[in-house]
């Protein structure tokens, strides 16, 4: 890979070939999750542009999504429908659970395009932002599964499920790779809090900054909210009404006031 463009993402920055679609999520887990030779049933991928146009449209209804914003994920959707885009998609099967790196792929892909089509440099997250345009209001827990229910007419489902059962199988032969598995959760076990509870801040003070707030907490040992208060971008009282775990269980969306 000739790497021509720098991307970033909430773990930071990652090399990323200049001519591709695809961002740092995708960059990510190509490098750590490059297992075997079964791709992301190609099916996932136009069930997941109906999904991302679906939640444009709402979002836009809601008034949450601004028409450049809806225009551009629309358009780029509709072009992955019509085929376009499918080399852009290269992740394996055998990669997190919850599908949030494929989610992620999606995203990047989508706000990259629009740029592309805006005029404005891959990577620059203008005037589309994957995270806070493209995956507004959603999570990958949610629209994975939601994907995989609208490719199960295209067969997907069927060719899922042995291809869990041969990832069961490789599995078992090789438990002794688990050791590593629990090491490396351990050492970041403490570094997941802050990224799983900053995304309630995300709708008030953006995307970038709410990463921008867990690395400050991460790499200088600080609470969350002290690490917000740091940086300025919200006050005490702002981070107690939005970063409610009582709210954040139920549908909840922030708001600047």
């Amino acid at each position: 890979m000739t790497i021509s463009r720098v991307e970033h993402d909430s773990l930071g920055p990652v090399g990323v070939a200049g001519d591709k679609l695809r961002g740092a999520q995708t960059q990510r887990s190509l490098e750590h999750f490059g297992i075997g030779d079964d791709l992301i049933p190609r099916e996932m991928i136009s069930a997941y542009a109906i999904v991302k146009k679906a939640a444009a449209l709402v979002n836009h209804n809601a008034g949450r999504l601004g028409d450049v914003q809806k225009d551009l994920i629309v358009r780029v959707c509709d072009e992955i429908l019509a085929g376009r885009h499918l080399d852009q998609f290269p992740l394996r099967v055998w990669m997190t659970g919850s599908g949030t790196q494929f989610d992620m792929n999606v995203n990047e892909v989508i706000a990259n395009r629009s740029s592309q089509i805006a005029g404005e440099p891959l990577g620059s997250k203008k005037p589309v932002h994957p995270g806070g345009h493209v995956n507004m209001s959603q999570s990958s827990n949610d629209s994975f599964p939601t994907a995989m229910n609208v490719g199960a007419a295209l067969g997907v489902k069927l060719r899922l499920l042995p291809a869990v059962k041969a990832l069961r199988d490789a599995l078992d032969a090789r438990a002794a790779a688990w050791a590593d598995i629990v090491k490396i959760g351990r050492m970041h076990l403490r570094d997941a809090t802050p990224l799983m509870l900053v995304t309630a801040l995300s709708p008030m003070i953006g995307y970038d900054k709410a990463s921008a707030t867990a690395h400050c907490a991460i790499d200088n040992d600080l609470s969350l909210r002290a690490a917000a208060l740091k940086l300025g971008y919200v006050t005490g009282p702002e981070f107690d009404r939005v970063v409610d775990p009582k709210r954040m269980v139920m549908p909840y969306v922030a708001t600047a006031r």
